[in-house]
């Protein structure tokens, strides 16, 4: 039987043509970029703390797991709001009509689209030499050692998201999926670092942790040693020593205060985590704040 099959032609309502930055940023709360413009989209997603970003003639305060696009020509400009802010940024060229849906957003990234972020970033760094806390990149410096697939991969990854953005503003369903496990993966232990880093003046333990996102003991702590090369309680106390150089910079509390807001056991414990961690003993961090004269 001859049948006459019809090749179907594929759609694309988003089809990103050029990629021209990607990197990730850690800057401290002083960092201020005066800002530029240029004729391609940009978008970044806050990954950690507040900034502020001026917008042609509005300007928009951001937190941790927000996103905001910068359509071409946009004047757009940002700094650090009271916070160590880390965010990401990718830069590209998209002239497809829906696209526009784009225009002057911001929100909260449903957290089911965080997933394609960690992939892209993660592709990027496997394709590109991505710089960290440079603001102006002129050109990406693909690597000689680069995955097959990588550049084709950011692309995709990046149609994708911005698919399912345009999904949720147009009203549609969001989607309920990883774009790969590796992606899940790598959500998930940023998830548990964001979980831990909050809980820091907490009691919170790893089978806290373990009950909060639905896994258990043994996976967790196996997927976290994997991708961190610690164990989650050598993170969480890290956290809490950070925590307690935090106090001790503000000077209202004694150690003695410090140690039970933390949830040590007592301050002598407390002191002998903190020169492990630091390398000095709480007094002497304190002492090392002061101006020499």
């Amino acid at each position: 039987m001859k049948v006459s099959y019809v090749k179907t032609q594929l759609q694309s309502v988003i089809n990103i043509s050029k990629v021209v930055t990607i990197h990730y940023n850690e800057y401290d709360k002083l960092f201020v970029f005066e800002g530029e413009k240029h004729d391609f989209w940009e978008m970044v997603y806050i990954d950690k703390g507040r900034v502020e970003i001026q917008r042609d003639n509005e300007t928009i305060a951001l937190s941790q797991g927000e996103i905001i696009f910068h359509k071409p020509n946009e004047f757009h400009s940002i700094r650090a709001l009271d916070s160590e802010p880390n965010y990401f940024i990718i830069s590209f060229v998209c002239n497809s009509p829906l696209i526009k849906y784009l225009e002057k957003y911001h929100a909260v990234l449903d957290k089911t689209l965080i997933g394609f972020i960690s992939s892209i970033i993660k592709e990027a760094e496997d394709t590109y030499y991505v710089p960290r806390n440079t603001v102006i990149i002129p050109r990406l410096v693909k690597k000689s050692s680069s995955t097959i697939g990588g550049e084709q991969l950011i692309k995709t990854y990046l149609e994708q998201l911005l698919i399912f953005i345009i999904r949720n503003i147009i009203k549609k369903d969001p989607p309920a999926f990883f774009p790969s496990k590796e992606s899940m993966e790598t959500h998930l232990v940023r998830s548990a670092k964001q979980i831990l880093t909050e809980k820091a003046d907490s009691s919170f333990n790893v089978n806290d942790l373990c009950q909060e996102l639905g896994y258990s003991r043994s996976y967790l702590s196996k997927l976290f040693r994997e991708q961190t090369g610690e164990t989650i309680a050598n993170f969480f106390t890290k956290q809490k020593i950070n925590k307690a150089k935090q106090l001790i910079r503000e000077g209202d509390l004694n150690f003695a205060q410090i140690s039970d807001r933390l949830c040590f056991d007592n301050p002598q414990y407390f002191s002998r985590v903190f020169k492990r961690i630091t390398g000095m003993t709480p007094t002497e961090f304190k002492l090392s704040l002061k101006p020499v004269s």
